[in-house]
């Protein structure tokens, strides 16, 4: 499942590949949890065991992917 965090004053985004054996309901509860307090940190784990964190005041966007392991290129892509 890919996670992709906007943060506020950056161009760029941060893309985060979580592990198949993460469930989405759960996922979606610990960012709304993370984001509630405000100062927090919101940590994720992506599927190689790296951890990555980021404060919660500085998120802009979350976007959270569908499970789905094939990625399609070019014109057959949806």
């Amino acid at each position: 499942m890919d996670v992709r965090i906007g943060i506020i004053h950056t161009a760029k985004e941060l893309d985060v590949e979580l592990g198949a054996d993460v469930e989405r309901d759960e996922l979606v509860a610990t960012i709304e949890g993370a984001l509630a307090s405000g100062d927090g940190v919101l940590w994720l784990t992506d599927k190689k065991g790296r951890r990555v964190g980021v404060p919660a005041a500085r998120v802009a966007y979350i976007e959270v992917g569908a499970h789905t392991d094939d990625r399609r290129v070019g014109f057959g892509a949806p």
